[in-house]
C-alpha cells in the first residue's frame, strides 16, 4: 500500500481514524442516555404516560393506552442496550423503527424542521444495526468469549 504524501493526510485527516472506537462510544452513550432521559418521566409518572397516551390518540395511533407504554419501554430498553452495548444491533433496529413510526405519524406534519431530530435517530439506529456497537461494547465482550 502506498504512503499518503502529507498534503493527503492533511486533506484526509487518516489519523483520526485511531479514535473510531472511542467515538462510537461517545456516540452510544449520548444518544442512549438521551433516549432513557426522553422517557423517564412517562416511566415513573402515571400521569405523563396517560399524557403520552392521550397525545398518540390526537395523531390517530391504533390502541393509544397500549402503544404509549410501548413505545416508551422499548425506547428506555433501546436507550440502555446504547449506553451498554448490549444487543446493540436490536436496539438499533427497534430504535429506526419506533422513530420511523414518530415521523410518519406525527413529525411529517410539521415538515423538515419537525422530523430532523426523529430522522437522526432511525439513522444512528440504522448506522448501530448494521455497523455494530464497537470494541468498547458487552456485545463485543460477549464475541470474544465465544
Amino acid at each position: 500500500m502506498r504512503h499518503p504524501n502529507s498534503f493527503t493526510s492533511l486533506l484526509l485527516l487518516p489519523g483520526l481514524a485511531r479514535y473510531a472506537s472511542f467515538t462510537l462510544l461517545l456516540l452510544r452513550v449520548v444518544v442512549g442516555a438521551f433516549l432513557v432521559w426522553g422517557v423517564l418521566d412517562n416511566i415513573t409518572s402515571a400521569e405523563r404516560m396517560k399524557e403520552f397516551a392521550d397525545f398518540l390518540h390526537k395523531f390517530g395511533f391504533p390502541l393509544p393506552h397500549l402503544m404509549a407504554p410501548l413505545s416508551v419501554w422499548a425506547q428506555f430498553f433501546v436507550g440502555v442496550a446504547f449506553i451498554t452495548g448490549l444487543l446493540t444491533r436490536w436496539a438499533g433496529i427497534v430504535c429506526a423503527i419506533n422513530f420511523l413510526v414518530a415521523i410518519g405519524m406525527v413529525d411529517a406534519q410539521g415538515g423538515i424542521r419537525s422530523a430532523f431530530p426523529a430522522a437522526s435517530l432511525v439513522l444512528i439506529g440504522l448506522y448501530l444495526a448494521t455497523y455494530g456497537p464497537g470494541r468498547y461494547s458487552m456485545d463485543h465482550f460477549l464475541l470474544l468469549r465465544r
